[in-house]
């Protein structure tokens, strides 16, 4: 099957080229970023690692990067699509075990959770904003998880298909998982090890950022 790697990057410099790098040393070389209107030299960059690259004029945000990833590796006849964050959160050589329900066509999408890994140690404050987020998915899309704001994903072609990504920002999390649910597609999750580098800290989510996210999921729900 043909595994394609989507990865939304933005002022990504500092790491996305460790991040290419330890794709291909798992033998994945259909990869795709998109760089979400970056001001440093992630594009430049990842031209030079000779992966497929797609510049963003403006930043828009990075659910609509990976909505661009996503139609591009569709494009390209992929029938299996797995999204990657930049900053070096994730591990190459855990693809192979989110992947696998995919490819043996037990589900249809696969979603990495940190809190079914016994390695990944989570912040406290990151922990409260995600065991938040897990209740906030419970409520407004009825599906109970571990894990709702997992960037490490894998989805079949026909999954990929059906998701309809329409939140250009962090929204587009909550947003996959209301798809799935809405249109019952087969899905289950797996465990993975999130990497929680001072870089991976300095880039994430606050907590006023995470709390905007929820009332902007709630606004679009009322007026939906």
């Amino acid at each position: 099957m043909q595994i394609y790697i989507v990865i939304a990057a933005y002022n990504e410099e500092k790491s996305i080229v460790n991040v290419i790098k330890s794709l291909k040393k798992e033998g994945y070389h259909n990869i795709i970023v998109v760089d979400d209107g970056s001001k440093d030299k992630t594009y430049e960059l990842c031209q030079k690692e000779g992966v497929y690259v797609i510049y963003h004029i403006i930043n828009r945000g990075q659910g609509a990067a990976l909505k661009t990833g996503i139609d591009y590796a569709l494009l390209k006849g992929a029938d299996i699509l797995v999204t990657f964050d930049a900053d070096g959160q994730h591990r190459a050589d855990e693809i192979k075990k989110l992947v696998q329900p995919v490819e043996e066509g037990e589900v249809d999408v696969a979603l990495g959770s940190r809190f079914l890994d016994s390695e990944t140690k989570v912040p406290f404050f990151k922990k409260l904003i995600l065991k938040g987020g897990i209740i906030f998915t419970w409520i407004f899309s009825g599906i109970r998880l571990t894990d709702t704001h997992n960037g490490f994903r894998a989805f079949s072609r026909k999954a990929a298909q059906q998701i309809e990504i329409t939140q250009d920002r962090f929204e587009h999390a909550s947003e996959i998982i209301d798809e799935i649910a809405r249109k019952k597609i087969r899905f289950k999750e797996v465990p993975v090890t999130i990497v929680y580098s001072k870089y991976a800290k300095a880039k994430g989510q606050s907590i006023f950022n995470s709390i905007m996210i929820a009332f902007k999921l709630l606004y679009s729900r009322i007026v939906r």
